[in-house]
């Protein structure tokens, strides 16, 4: 079956959830590699968000003519 798409908060609400699990010691082996399994999916999942959210930051800079100008967020000048 096909799991749906979680936001990045509903991911990292069931991430904690299976971590409360794991962490509690009395999950049955099988259950406890599914649940560690879908963690570790989970992770992917929210990594990609974080990179794909990464790459849309971006902040507003004036450039040598006045006018605004987009720069990657890593070039910010302090």
């Amino acid at each position: 079956m096909a799991q749906k798409k979680l936001s990045f908060e509903q991911a990292m609400e069931r991430l904690d959830e299976i971590v409360r699990q794991l962490e509690h010691g009395d999950v049955p082996l099988d259950a406890s590699l599914a649940l560690f399994e879908e963690g570790s999916k989970l992770i992917a999942q929210c990594s990609r968000q974080l990179d794909e959210a990464e790459q849309k930051v971006v902040m507003l800079k004036k450039g040598p003519d006045g006018a605004p100008q987009e720069l990657p967020f890593e070039t910010e000048e302090l």
